[in-house]
């Protein structure tokens, strides 16, 4: 497709790309505190800030729980406020994410996915980002450095779009994305800009001559009214998130909706995942083809909020199905996303047998080889199997 603005293409890590992105933006406010593997994409950013490349404000704070603080601040302000954080940062922003969601605060933050503590690790799995699901943030999710780059520049249009006024989470994996090196087309930055737009926030803090109060004591009498408001808000977003995807397909061409498929229209097996796990899985569709199984995948970009219709007519027709999750929800029956799915399948006449794969954790790799055996899995997969089965963990030594 014809693009109708020149890119650029770079090598870049995710952090690099997710910094490009934040220096095109040029945020009012920037604050933030360093963690692995955020650290590189702030000290990237911090180096825009020190070149004169951005007019953003740049706080440095004494934790990740100041970080958000310090950005909601500015952003009740009416400033156009960026952070990014990992694992236990944003555990200890935790308080504060709530806030920024239920004030209606349009701030984007970038998640460098980590292992939770303990034991101490600092590599990929989706617990930190996952075990916030249900703050009130809208979840996006990338595959690669151009995802990332490109979901950052789409996060700051919804986030501020005026039905919605959520916070956006643009989620990537540790290491796997925010420190692997790889080509990348920028956008140029006129183009960036005028498709952000400048931000006109509805009210502001600072705006004396119209007063508002913000996060009063709200007991028995309106607080249930304000949680109605936020979850309407957030039924609004699918829609908004495929406008803006699909207006910045149409200008740069790379259109974004809920989710990716490949070859999935004629499956009959189906691999559900996010993050960087999809690419791999691609690859090993075609092998599997080769074999005779046929089997595709759909890549989720958007969890939250989570697009119950379309996921479900997307994968209805298949035979079986198994959800990939990057994170364990201790005492249920699955991983968070797995759990998400079969909701979403539940009232289908007819549904995929479905079965929970948790795997990677702690930043374990996943082969293709071992994707590859999955799928086979999968293919031969019975319902009765399914059932004595429900939750799978791939990849442990020992479970063979």
């Amino acid at each position: 497709m014809d693009t109708l603005v020149t890119q650029k293409v770079k090598g870049l890590t995710g952090n690099d790309a997710g910094a490009e992105a934040m220096r095109q933006i040029n945020p009012d406010v920037v604050a933030a505190y360093p963690i692995t593997p955020q650290t590189e994409l702030m000290h990237a950013f911090a180096a825009y800030v020190a070149g004169g490349k951005v007019n953003t404000e740049f706080v440095t704070v004494e934790s990740e729980h100041s970080a958000m603080s310090a950005t909601i601040g500015a952003s009740v302000a009416g400033a156009r406020a960026m952070t990014a954080t990992s694992s236990q940062g944003l555990a200890l922003m935790w308080e504060v994410v709530y806030i920024a969601a239920s004030l209606r605060l349009p701030i984007v933050m970038v998640v460098v996915n980590r292992a939770l503590s303990a034991p101490i690790n600092i590599h990929c799995d989706h617990s930190d980002s996952m075990g916030c699901r249900d703050s009130g943030w809208i979840q996006l999710y990338a595959e690669n450095a151009q995802e990332v780059y490109d979901n950052i520049i789409q996060a700051v249009r919804i986030a501020e779009h005026p039905e919605i006024r959520l916070p956006v989470m643009v989620c990537m994996d540790g290491f796997i994305i925010s420190h692997s090196l790889e080509n990348v087309k920028i956008i140029d930055d006129k183009a960036v800009k005028e498709f952000v737009g400048e931000y006109k926030p509805p009210w502001s803090l600072l705006d004396t001559s119209h007063p508002v109060t913000v996060g009063p004591l709200d007991l028995q009498d309106y607080y249930f009214e304000h949680k109605r408001q936020q979850a309407e808000a957030m039924l609004k977003v699918p829609s908004v998130v495929k406008q803006v995807g699909e207006e910045f397909g149409e200008k740069f061409g790379r259109s974004y909706s809920f989710f990716d498929t490949y070859k999935l229209d004629d499956a009959e097996v189906g691999v559900l995942a996010l993050g960087s796990t999809a690419g791999t899985i691609r690859v090993v569709i075609d092998d599997l083809r080769k074999e005779g199984i046929k089997i595709g995948l759909l890549k989720l970009r958007m969890f939250r909020p989570f697009p119950v219709r379309e996921l479900a007519d997307a994968v209805k027709h298949l035979r079986v199905l198994g959800v990939m999750d990057r994170c364990i929800s201790f005492g249920a029956q699955g991983g968070p996303v797995f759990m998400e799915v079969r909701s979403a399948l539940c009232d289908l006449a007819e549904k995929p047998i479905t079965r929970s794969y948790i795997y990677g954790l702690g930043g374990r790799d996943i082969t293709k080889e071992e994707l590859q055996s999955l799928g086979r899995e999968l293919n031969k997969l019975t319902k009765e199997e399914a059932q004595k089965e429900i939750v799978k963990y791939f990849g442990v030594r020992g479970d063979d």
